[in-house]
């Protein structure tokens, strides 16, 4: 009886308190204003890695694009340095003939003439006296100043010139260097055998252009020019004036 009596009362009261909850509420105001947003929240965590992506597809080349039109020249840039020097290059074809220069100055006439002969006599017979001995077998005759005919070297240029003889003989002999008719200078020799000799003389002497030296004998004429004893008459330029 004690039991019943307690749940009739528990529920009395539950009865009483759902009525003024009902009522508290019908009687509620009316709702207020949305309150101030609050401060946003801290930074979370980082998150865990995540798996690997799958590979993507290899697209094909896409089209060339169009050129655009050529912008203006840029401005000037300043000299680099000088690079190193390349690999010599082969020898390149010849080039063709270029036109004929102007004349050039004039030469000096030492540079533009020589003079220089050697002449051997080329018989065994004596020469006449008091003629010039004709020497025919020419050793060398620069510009054949030298006339084998005469016997007589003529000056193509002045200046000083020496000139020497070398004689073979068997008996007296005497020769004298001419110029233009005068003698130079005489050289004899006198033996009275029958071995042979050999007799030798020279002079320089200064020559104008066109003068004559020959080589005479006198009456004592015995030159001769064999292979075994030659007789060799020589002149050169040794400066010009």
């Amino acid at each position: 009886m004690v039991h019943f009596l307690t749940m009739g009362a528990l529920l009395s009261i539950e009865a009483c308190l759902s009525w003024f909850t009902w009522r508290r509420a019908s009687l509620a105001g009316t709702p207020g204003l949305p309150g101030i947003p609050g401060l946003p929240g801290r930074d979370g965590r980082d998150g865990d890695k995540g798996d690997k992506g799958v590979a993507g597809e290899v697209l094909g080349r896409g089209h060339e694009p169009d050129q655009g039109q050529k912008g203006d020249a840029g401005m000037k840039g300043a000299v680099g340095k000088q690079g190193r020097s390349g690999v010599r290059g082969e020898m390149g074809p010849s080039g063709p003939e270029g036109p004929q220069g102007e004349p050039g100055d004039s030469g000096s006439m030492v540079s533009l003439h020589r003079s220089a002969f050697s002449v051997a006599r080329g018989t065994v017979s004596f020469p006449d006296k008091s003629s010039p001995i004709r020497f025919t077998s020419v050793i060398t005759d620069i510009n054949k100043d030298y006339n084998t005919e005469s016997g007589r070297f003529r000056c193509p240029i002045q200046g000083t010139y020496y000139f020497v003889f070398h004689a073979s003989a068997e008996e007296k002999l005497c020769l004298q260097i001419k110029l233009d008719g005068t003698t130079l200078s005489s050289f004899c020799d006198y033996f009275y055998t029958k071995t042979r000799q050999v007799s030798t003389g020279g002079v320089a002497v200064y020559l104008r252009k066109d003068q004559e030296v020959w080589l005479e004998a006198t009456e004592h004429n015995s030159l001769t020019g064999k292979p075994e004893g030659n007789s060799i008459f020589s002149g050169f330029l040794l400066h010009h004036h």
